[in-house]
């Protein structure tokens, strides 16, 4: 901790430097009203612990100069009204106590900090039979996945499935897919397995396919998915979308980007955005 006496200004700053790594666990000090997080790089996750005892409308800010992706907060016996679940980097976030109700209300950097975009780390296609995006955070609301030049191996078709702790779930999708291909008539086909992205032969073996999927939780474990491709190789192009929906038994923790046969996944790359 470091305090500075000014004899004009008085007391301007009572604040803690911290090079923190991931999962580590820091309680505030008494008299310790900042806290500035320098870490070399993004932390996947973090416990902060406010003071033990405050004083009436003490404020509490936490700043940090790298992504913390998963954030718990503790009250250290008293209720902090809408804890981060984040912290974002350079966007601090100040909590004023009340001593009345022993309650941390947020009063700057609103409640939650789930806005910002989490990348993952982008995969290069060469011969996966699938490709699985893990360890994404519970307080997850919407991912978006982005398909990049992505060719299969043969004739089967793409199709990303979710899943939680129990692993993948690979039934009880619903919904539907269409295909169009150089102006010919729409075919449309049933989710089952997965959300599957096409279902015609207008998208072969040397087709490429580009775009994303959104998929966006609706509440408990109920995610929706809604998606654009299109798809180009040397004799036709085509379009494809759809949406469709899948109740998980648990929380989702994961993404798989598979085909619906024996093919690979052979050119290309996939990669995934969470907020």
């Amino acid at each position: 901790m470091t305090a500075k006496l000014d004899g004009t200004n008085g007391l301007l700053q009572q604040y803690d430097y911290q090079v923190l790594t991931t999962a580590f666990s820091y309680t505030f000090a008494a008299g310790t009203t900042v806290l500035v997080i320098n870490p070399a790089g993004t932390l996947a996750t973090g416990t902060i612990t406010m003071p033990a005892a405050p004083a009436d409308g003490m404020t509490i800010t936490v700043e940090s100069t790298q992504q913390v992706t998963a954030l718990t907060m503790s009250g250290n016996g008293g209720t902090v009204v809408g804890p981060a679940i984040q912290l974002i980097p350079n966007q601090p976030l100040s909590w004023v106590y009340r001593l009345t109700n022993t309650s941390w209300y947020p009063v700057f950097g609103g409640a939650g900090r789930a806005s910002a975009l989490v990348s993952g780390t982008a995969v290069t296609l060469t011969t996966q039979t699938s490709v699985d995006f893990t360890s994404i955070p519970s307080w997850v609301k919407r991912i978006t996945v982005m398909f990049n030049a992505v060719s299969l191996s043969g004739t089967a078709y793409m199709q990303v499935q979710l899943g939680d702790s129990g692993g993948v779930e690979n039934t009880g999708y619903t919904g539907s897919v269409t295909i169009v291909g150089n102006g010919g008539t729409g075919v449309s086909t049933a989710l089952s397995a997965g959300f599957q992205t096409e279902n015609h032969t207008y998208w072969t073996a040397a087709s490429t396919r580009m775009g994303m999927m959104t998929i966006t939780n609706v509440s408990g474990n109920i995610w929706t998915a809604n998606w654009v491709l299109g798809a180009v190789n040397p004799v036709t192009q085509a379009n494809g979308w759809g949406g469709g929906v899948k109740t998980l038994t648990d929380t989702l923790d994961r993404v798989r980007i598979t085909t619906t046969g024996s093919d690979t996944l052979d050119g290309g790359s996939v990669n995934i955005l969470y907020e």
